[in-house]
């Protein structure tokens, strides 16, 4: 499988677009005015503890306090030194309200809700994670060569220093390291470590004490592998400095990050665009003629699974299996696409053979391990429904993007003119007989006004006569359709 990352930079935007085998997978968008929080470390003041939730809402300067839970909290938060228990605690055992503590973010603010922290610090390098909180070796599960597995635990425990407390995690693209490569990681990370005690030491509640790499070098940071054939960049500025970071950290990697020139827009050439608008839309058609439906809410993600225009050629079940297996292929693209995270739900076309319901968890769980964010798959409930969840930890594609309607509201939809007009009825009847008026004034969108003069000029004239005194139309064309006002002259 190949693999090409494209960045495209324009004032104040930088958008990161992974493909593979030439098949967008994965959109990253970061904005100046709304740069993503996500491992930055804070100097918080617990402003307050919620016994009833085992949480603490901390403020680190931000407009929302953040959200700590007592999971999240190590034992030895004061000196962030041992390594955390399981065992259940008292969040009023854990911190007290105007206390000072060092914390990291977990997860962007998603819509009303504030950041989600932790004291569990992590630092990630190019191949290590390093917890100051922590201690032995830690290694990927998407290293699976035991033998490697062994080379790099011995690597890294050589190393190790008793007088220098906490633990790393082996990453991914540690993978085959050099020894020398892996030594030079933890002294970064050491004296990276030392850098951020000694500030945290010095800063004020509120204060950043250690922010993230930006998006463009932090994609060659966490996404740089052997399989990325190619990095391509159209921001000359942004290249250097990506390409000096390539060079001092992963140098035999440095030759595939490249300056884009052409005259056409990088995500042009590649589509990248369409599919982003594709991303946007609540229908994704399938090859076969089905399609899915993806609807996005506050509490959950849903996905239902359509036939549409296919009819397959043996029978309905058949029919029913072809769609749904591709249709689960189709699913893990669109959520590692869209980034939706929490609880999703799919209902994919009943069917009721049991191998059949097999063969289709199966793909979608074949599917989904390519997506490097953590997911958990349910079996089929009884309702023939698939509940799954996937780790959320920034805003989707649609929340970066877009935002309510504010015509509808976010509700999707629209009440008719005709609704609208007997809207219009029970007000003139309020109006009438709370105001003594000579006339009433009735100020509506187009569509409102065109249907009281035809469709319902009977119940106009009617509730004119109930009223008793004559009702005056007006067009404003700024009105949304829902809109309208009777006003008393």
């Amino acid at each position: 499988m190949s693999e090409e990352i494209l960045v495209n930079v324009t004032p104040r935007e930088t958008r990161v677009a992974l493909l593979e085998n030439g098949v967008l997978q994965e959109v990253m968008i970061e904005r100046s005015n709304s740069r993503g929080l996500v491992g930055n470390l804070y100097k918080g003041r617990v402003s307050r503890v919620l016994p009833g939730m085992q949480a603490a809402f901390i403020d680190i300067g931000l407009d929302r306090t953040a959200f700590l839970h007592a999971s999240d909290i190590a034992r030895s938060a004061h000196t962030e030194s041992e390594t955390p228990s399981a065992s259940p605690a008292n969040i009023r055992d854990l911190v007290q309200e105007g206390r000072e503590i060092l914390v990291q973010v977990l997860k962007d603010p998603l819509g009303t809700k504030g950041a989600r922290l932790t004291t569990h610090i992590s630092i990630p390098s190019r191949y290590l994670v390093y917890l100051p909180g922590g201690t032995g070796v830690g290694l990927s599960t998407r290293i699976e060569n035991e033998l490697e597995r062994a080379r790099l635990q011995g690597a890294l425990s050589q190393f190790m220093e008793s007088e220098s407390p906490g633990g790393y995690i082996v990453r991914t693209a540690g993978e085959d390291a050099s020894v020398d490569a892996l030594r030079a990681d933890m002294l970064f990370l050491s004296r990276l470590w030392e850098s951020i005690s000694v500030s945290s030491a010095q800063a004020k509640p509120g204060d950043l004490i250690h922010e993230d790499l930006p998006l463009p070098v932090r994609i060659l940071r966490d996404m740089m592998s052997q399989g990325v054939e190619q990095v391509r960049v159209d921001f000359e500025a942004t290249f250097q400095r990506m390409k000096d970071f390539a060079e001092h950290f992963i140098p035999e990697l440095s030759p595939r990050v490249q300056h884009y020139t052409g005259r056409r827009p990088i995500f042009d050439l590649y589509g990248v665009d369409d599919e982003i608008n594709r991303a946007l839309e609540r229908r994704v058609n399938l090859k076969s003629g089905g399609y899915l439906i993806i609807d996005q809410t506050e509490a959950m993600t849903t996905v239902d699974v359509n036939t549409g225009g296919f009819v397959g050629s043996r029978n309905l079940e058949e029919t029913a299996l072809k769609t749904n297996l591709e249709a689960a292929r189709a699913i893990a693209r669109q959520l590692r696409l869209r980034n939706l995270g929490g609880i999703i739900i799919i209902d994919f076309i009943d069917m009721d053979d049991e191998e059949h319901k097999r063969l289709v968890l199966t793909a979608l769980e074949r599917a989904l391990a390519q997506d490097p964010a953590k997911n958990q798959v349910c079996e089929v409930s009884a309702l023939g429904l698939v509940e799954m969840t996937r780790k959320r930890t920034r805003e989707s594609l649609e929340h970066v993007l877009c935002e309510a309607c504010p015509t509808c509201e976010g509700r999707g939809s629209l009440k008719t003119a005709e609704t609208v007009c007997f809207d219009v009825f029970r007000e003139i009847l309020r109006e009438a007989g709370q105001y003594e008026v000579q006339e009433l004034l009735v100020i509506a969108s187009q569509p409102v006004v065109d249907v009281l003069l035809d469709e319902e000029s009977a119940s106009l004239a009617e509730v004119e006569e109930m009223v008793g005194k004559p009702i005056r139309l007006q067009v404003e064309t700024q009105y949304s359709q829902e809109q309208f006002d009777v006003v008393p002259t």
